[in-house]
């Protein structure tokens, strides 16, 4: 008998499809992760998931231009297929979509797609044009792939709920499910741009969870919300953190701010520690 060692890899939305389209045929349930590769436990947390609830699992591996600004790291941004390949293989992958930026965006492409609602502020207000470049890349994806389901991590909570938006508004037939954020030992959210930062920055890093952790247990208990989020920004910025671009309780669905808390809810921050922005939140609900 042969023992498969290497993972299918498909670089054409083609061959990706026709395969895809082969396994639906054999009434077999296909779930899509999509990413930018530089994977980690927190996307093989995806992985296990989607062989949950399908019988085939595909990551995509793209690093996606048209979502990094032009002062952001697109050039830097760690690219390591090979190894990609092997731990998807390792933790059950069935497949691996890498396509090139021709193939993706092919000569003459001048569509985009832009989501209201849950992408404006936060990271919209800091990151233009971000949220276009995901919700088309995706849209993409899903329509390239036929995927049955979809799985994106909480950690970008934000993009979790500009997809959902999007999908729904669209209708494209995938389920989107989101998997809880992956974190290492002392509470930082696993992401492959950790690798950026400096032993000393790694150490002051964890405090950002624990702050977002506070400030909820906090809210919960009906402290007022401006007030937490004044004094969450400034135990960011006494411990080492360079800028808080922002930090705020917001509807859990909508992403709209919320003065006092009712339901569900999300605490999101995004903040610079060095050279590297780290973004992380936690779901809060009234006591």
């Amino acid at each position: 008998m042969t023992i498969q060692n290497t993972l299918p890899t498909f670089r054409t939305v083609a061959l990706l499809r026709d395969t895809i389209r082969a396994w639906q045929g054999q009434g077999l349930r296909v779930a899509l992760i999509p990413t930018m590769g530089a994977l980690h436990a927190g996307h093989m947390a995806l992985v296990t998931r989607a062989l949950q609830v399908a019988d085939r699992a595909v990551a995509s591996v793209f690093v996606n231009p048209t979502q990094f600004g032009p002062k952001e790291d697109f050039a830097s941004y760690p690219r390591r297929e090979s190894e990609d390949a092997m731990l998807l293989m390792k933790n059950g992958g069935h497949g691996l979509y890498a396509p090139t930026v021709d193939e993706m965006y092919p000569e003459g492409f001048v569509t985009s797609i832009t989501v209201g609602g849950p992408s404006a502020g936060l990271c919209g207000d800091f990151r233009p044009g971000h949220f276009s470049g995901v919700a088309t890349v995706v849209t993409k994806l899903l329509l390239q792939s036929g995927a049955d389901v979809a799985l994106f991590g909480e950690k970008d909570y934000q993009q979790l709920q500009v997809i959902r938006r999007l999908v729904r508004d669209l209708n494209i037939p995938t389920v989107i499910e989101g998997v809880p954020t992956v974190r290492e030992s002392d509470g930082l959210a696993m992401s492959s741009r950790n690798a950026y930062l400096s032993v000393e920055e790694r150490a002051i890093a964890p405090i950002l969870h624990q702050t977002l952790m506070a400030m909820a247990s906090r809210v919960a208990e009906r402290a007022p919300i401006a007030e937490q989020e004044a004094w969450g920004r400034k135990q960011l910025l006494t411990a080492g953190f360079r800028a808080v671009d922002y930090l705020s309780v917001r509807d859990a669905e909508s992403l709209t701010p919320l003065d006092t808390l009712t339901g569900a809810a999300r605490i999101l921050a995004a903040a610079h520690l060095g050279k590297t922005r780290l973004i992380d939140n936690v779901g809060v609900r009234p006591a």
